[in-house]
């Protein structure tokens, strides 16, 4: 079947299982005071940055992308995992004070050809202490499988042995932001890491309606922002009458309309995006009017400095850290106590 014929079908899919057509209502109440406005562009800008090809100007954070409201941040480590074409940094910021992880989202080839191919993914991986949930295995995989896993936990553990127990602010877009959520997970689960903020960008679902659940009791700290139509968000598939569908973790704030509504705590509210009546590919791409797609989404190019701090590993792939952290924007918690 042609990859046109592929799209309209998805589309006609996403208007069958994803709108309703539900009037909007604008949430308020205690639910609204969680979420930060000023945290969420924050976040965005980190989210966006991520997809910069030249490693040279996002390690030294100089990229265009990293002079606005993340100026001054410090990159700790930059990995970039040539096979599978993925890249993360994990760095500290003085504003939020935290740690930030950002993994980038879909870069090889277009994203109209990979959101036909994803529609197409099985759920059929299953974790242990989490009674039914399944998650996507080749999502689950991109994080746990490759470089991405080891680099982000070796550079979180040498930042909280530095600076204390600061806060991780994790963030990604598309692809990225279900990523970043495995990684967030996983460090809340298998590392002890208590306070793990996630906030992804036209992420897609990742795991059943079980998997959700639990997920959002380890990381209640938890949004997911969609952009209008965002086509993304709507696959795979949501299916109400089937217990193994894909559903969406807690808790969505949709953008529409200049509007942050911030939806119920079911993680498939339909007065939110799910509300749509058609589904657009141009929102996904732009989120608090930020680009979220690298220069060139032809290839997994990169450009960067031979004489940047950087190794390679056997498979190939390039991972920048700096040997020693500090001089710091970010104070040392046993430094910041003597200072009160």
């Amino acid at each position: 079947m042609e990859r046109p014929a592929l799209l309209k079908m998805m589309i006609f899919i996403c208007l069958l299982t994803a709108c309703n057509g539900r009037e909007i209502k604008i949430k308020t109440g205690d639910d609204t005071a969680n979420f930060n406005h000023t945290l969420a562009l924050v976040l965005a800008e980190y989210a966006s940055a991520v997809y910069t090809v030249d490693l040279s100007e996002l390690f030294s954070w100089t990229c265009a992308r990293c002079n606005n409201l993340t100026m001054g941040f410090e990159v700790i480590e930059l990995v970039v995992d040539i096979q599978n074409c993925l890249q993360a940094f994990v760095g500290v910021a003085s504003d939020p004070n935290a740690i930030v992880i950002a993994i980038r989202g879909t870069q090889e080839n277009s994203v109209q050809n990979w959101i036909e191919d994803f529609i197409w993914q099985e759920l059929d991986l299953k974790l242990p202490d989490m009674p039914g949930a399944m998650v996507h295995r080749g999502l689950y995989g991109a994080y746990n499988n490759t470089s991405l896993r080891p680099a982000i936990v070796e550079a979180v553990d040498r930042i909280r042995e530095s600076y204390g127990e600061l806060p991780v602010m994790a963030t990604g877009h598309s692809m990225g932001g279900a990523l970043v959520a495995f990684a967030a997970l996983d460090l809340v689960m298998n590392h002890g890491i208590d306070n793990v903020h996630l906030m992804t960008f036209g992420q897609p679902r990742i795991g059943n309606a079980a998997f959700a659940s639990c997920f959002y009791k380890y990381i209640p700290n938890t949004f997911r922002i969609v952009h209008n139509r965002d086509i993304v968000a709507h696959l795979p598939p949501y299916y109400s009458f089937y217990w193994k569908s894909y559903h969406h973790f807690p808790r969505e704030v949709w953008l529409h309309d200049d509007i942050e509504q911030i939806c119920d705590d079911s993680g498939e509210d339909p007065s939110c995006c799910r509300s749509v009546w058609i589904c657009s590919i141009n929102d996904h791409k732009t989120y608090y009017g930020l680009s979220m797609e690298a220069e060139d989404w032809s290839t997994c190019r990169i450009i960067m400095d031979r004489s940047l701090p950087y190794q390679i590993d056997v498979a190939g792939n390039i991972i920048l850290a700096k040997d020693a952290i500090g001089p710091s924007i970010v104070m040392p918690i046993s430094q910041k106590a003597a200072a009160m």
